[in-house]
C-alpha cells in the first residue's frame, strides 16, 4: 500500500493518547497520534517520526503520525491501516490460508454488537471470519526479547472477539485471527500474557476451538507499507 507523502520531524511528547508533538525543524505541531494502546518504547521524546498531512479542511489537526523509528527500524504506528493492509493481501492472494475465499466483505455484522473486520467466502459458500490486529511492540528487555508482541495494552474488545471465533470454530465453521506487525524486526510473535492475562486465557480458548492464527510481517518504508511474510508464533501450543 503506497502512503502518502510524510514529513519527517522529532518527537517532543505523547499524551492524552490520541495526540503527539513534533518538531518539524523548528516549529512544533501538535499531530493526531491514530493508536489508542501503550505504545510502550515507540513514544521516547527524541524519536524520528513521520507524519502524514491531510487538505480536509474539516480536521482541526492537519497532520497524523504514521511512522517512528525505534532501534533503527520504521515502525508503523497506525492502527487504522491493518484493514487496508489486509484488503490489499486478501485481493492479491498474499496469504495463502485464505486464497479460497476470494469473496471478501469488510466491516462485516456476524450479529447486534459483534462485527468483524472480514467476512471472507468460497465459491461454494463456504465462509470464514477473520479479525485482524495490529502488533507494533517489541520488548528487548522484557519477558519476550526477540519477540513481537501483542497486545500492549488491555483489550477486552479482543477477548470478546477471540471468544466468539471460538464459538464459530466449535460450530465447524472457518476462524481466524490475523496479526499484521508493522514492523520489520524480531523472531517471532508472542503475546504479552503479562500485560493481558485474559486476552490470553482467551487466545488459549479460541486455539484450542480450532481457530487458525496468523502473523504476517510488513516490509515498510516511508513511502510504503505491505504485508510480506508468515512469521512464527509461539504461544499456545
Amino acid at each position: 500500500m503506497q502512503l502518502p507523502a510524510l514529513t519527517e520531524g522529532i518527537l517532543i511528547k505523547r499524551y492524552k493518547r490520541f495526540l503527539a508533538d513534533v518538531d518539524f525543524g523548528g516549529t512544533v505541531e501538535t499531530v493526531h497520534c491514530p493508536n489508542p494502546g501503550a505504545m510502550t518504547g515507540l513514544k521516547d521524546p527524541g524519536s524520528r517520526v513521520w507524519c502524514s498531512t491531510s487538505d480536509n479542511p474539516k480536521r482541526k489537526l492537519k497532520k497524523t503520525l504514521e511512522l517512528v523509528e525505534s532501534g533503527g527500524v520504521l515502525v508503523g504506528i497506525n492502527t487504522n491501516l491493518p484493514n487496508k493492509l489486509v484488503q490489499e493481501a486478501l485481493t492479491e492472494k498474499i496469504i495463502p490460508a485464505f486464497a479460497p475465499y476470494p469473496e471478501i466483505t469488510p466491516e462485516f455484522t456476524y450479529t447486534k454488537g459483534t462485527r468483524f473486520d472480514f467476512r471472507v467466502a468460497a465459491p461454494d459458500g463456504r465462509a470464514m471470519m477473520i479479525e485482524v490486529k495490529n502488533v507494533h511492540l517489541a520488548r528487548p528487555d522484557g519477558p519476550n526479547p526477540g519477540a513481537m508482541e501483542f497486545p500492549d495494552s488491555v483489550t477486552a474488545r479482543g477477548a470478546k472477539h477471540l471468544r466468539t471465533l471460538a464459538e464459530i470454530a466449535r460450530r465447524g465453521e472457518p476462524a481466524a485471527m490475523l496479526y499484521v506487525i508493522q514492523r520489520g524486526d524480531g523472531e517471532y510473535f508472542t503475546l504479552a500474557d503479562d500485560i493481558d492475562p485474559a486476552y490470553a486465557e482467551a487466545y488459549i480458548d479460541a486455539h484450542e476451538a480450532g481457530v487458525e492464527m496468523h502473523a504476517w510481517r510488513c516490509d515498510i518504508t516511508t513511502s510504503a507499507i505491505t504485508i510480506t511474510e508468515p512469521v512464527s508464533i509461539n504461544y499456545g501450543g
